[in-house]
């Protein structure tokens, strides 16, 4: 089986740029757990570094710097002095480095930062004093962190105030594969599943490298699921704990928040999040950006709304499968999946989860729309129900609205075989666009856009669509 990187081309470039540039460079590399920041800097450099540590969680600072005391050794190859804070231990290593060859970048990595930032240690300090003092003034020296605490790097190394301000040359940040990603990485692992599958993959998955390394191409989708969840001791049962634990400091208060969005599928506002958890607004406003960091909420504006009352949605594809199949479920049954693929509550889920994938996925929308050169703004749209004149409460979850005074209203279908258009349902698509003309006084074109898995069936009821977006397109580069 080969082994070798797929996408992360942008990542790549930037790094050989930092790599042969005339001066010092300090790279960070962020993103969710899981999601290939060390395998994505071992694979572009070959494992071969000047000096390189991995923090551990929930370690002491006394063990952290006697351990990287002992990596200089087995770098240096040379008996170390004892360090009892992470400033001796900064001088130490660049006791190290200088002296090796002057004519060449000198490549760290320090792996898992955040976890080396233990309370009263000082890490940042001593690490600002190492970049400041000495690793900056040179022109020879790429030092490169990474860390799964997305938050912990935006605040105390990207937004820091002190020492590191606007010391950072790279910011890299690594977001789940998109579908194109997700079906590269599995056909370079000899993975023959159809488009279908692939598709129902992502929605559980998320296109996070390592879950889907642990997939066994030679079984079945529904087989790789029943062995990694729902078998005697299956290996991503007790995942969700873990992915929010090793992430985020308060990780019940982030639980609480994802939670809530689970259940309120359409999305809430930062005032609805507010009311229902009782969090500080400080804290709250804080949690949201995190999450948003880490790719598990989006962020999404209501139409003619720039900012305000944005909504709030959970579109990590792996917490939302949690959430309606994990953690409900105490059943003995192992092969639980395979037996109820076909019931009603799964297909509710690959409903929604497939609208979560179009608006992941608006960017190829676009290109499949032929737009991908004009300007656009994409937003979602809600009106409640009015129980007064009888007018019933609509949702539009993607709309993407044109420079040239086209507005597109997304209706994102799930379906095993072509979609069937009903006298009822043209109607109410009528009858919603009628309405969003009104509330939202609008003079632009208005037309109805679908995108579905196979297509929509041809019939009287056709000429409601303007144009359409299949599954198929959704794999487009």
């Amino acid at each position: 089986m080969q082994d070798k990187l797929v996408s992360r081309k942008r990542e790549c470039d930037e790094l050989q740029r930092c790599l042969e540039s005339d001066r010092s460079e300090f790279v960070i590399i962020s993103g969710r757990r899981r999601i290939g920041k060390t395998y994505l800097i071992d694979k572009f450099f070959n494992y071969k570094y000047d000096f390189t540590f991995v923090g551990e969680h929930k370690t002491p600072a006394t063990v952290q710097i006697q351990n990287f005391m002992r990596a200089i050794h087995r770098h240096s190859k040379k008996q170390q002095p004892k360090a009892a804070t992470w400033y001796d231990a900064f001088n130490a290593l660049e006791d190290y480095l200088e002296t090796l060859p002057s004519d060449r970048k000198k490549i760290i990595f320090i792996d898992e930062m955040p976890w080396m930032d233990t309370q009263r240690s000082n890490f940042v300090s001593a690490l600002e004093n190492f970049w400041n003092g000495w690793g900056n003034r040179r022109t020879d020296i790429m030092l490169i962190a990474t860390g799964s605490a997305t938050s912990w790097m935006a605040d105390k190394i990207e937004g820091n105030q002190g020492g590191l301000h606007a010391r950072i040359t790279c910011n890299l940040h690594l977001s789940p594969f998109n579908l194109w990603e997700t079906e590269e990485y599995l056909r370079q692992r000899d993975c023959q599943w159809d488009r279908y599958q692939l598709l129902q993959c992502h929605m559980i998955f998320g296109g996070v490298p390592f879950y889907l390394s642990l997939l066994n191409p030679a079984d079945s989708l529904a087989q790789n699921i029943d062995r990694l969840f729902f078998a005697e001791g299956a290996q991503l049962k007790g995942e969700f704990d873990e992915l929010y634990n090793a992430l985020f400091a308060q990780a019940d208060s982030y639980v609480s928040v994802v939670k809530l969005l689970s259940e309120n599928k359409s999305g809430m506002t930062r005032e609805d999040i507010l009311r229902a958890t009782g969090i500080e607004g400080a804290f709250l406003s804080k949690i949201l950006k995190n999450l948003e960091r880490c790719d598990f909420i989006s962020r999404l504006s209501q139409y003619g709304n720039k900012t305000r009352n944005s909504l709030f949605r959970l579109t990590d594809f792996f917490t939302l499968f949690y959430y309606k199949f994990i953690e409900p479920n105490n059943t003995k049954d192992e092969r639980w999946w395979s037996n109820n693929i076909d019931s009603r509550s799964v297909s509710a889920w690959m409903g929604l989860s497939f609208e979560l994938v179009c608006l992941s996925h608006h960017r190829q929308i676009k290109t499949t729309l032929g737009i991908a050169g004009v300007g656009t703004s994409v937003s979602t749209w809600r009106s409640k129900a009015d129980p007064e004149s009888g007018t019933p409460g609509f949702q539009i979850d993607l709309i993407i609205e044109r420079a040239d005074r086209i507005i597109h209203l997304c209706e994102m279908k799930f379906s095993t075989d072509l979609y069937g258009i009903t006298d009822s349902y043209e109607m109410k698509l009528r009858e919603r666009m009628g309405l969003f003309r009104l509330a939202t006084k609008n003079k632009k074109a208005l037309v109805n856009t679908f995108v579905t898995t196979y297509g929509v069936v041809n019939g009287k009821h056709k000429s409601i669509v303007h144009s359409e977006v299949k599954m198929d397109d959704l794999f487009n580069s």
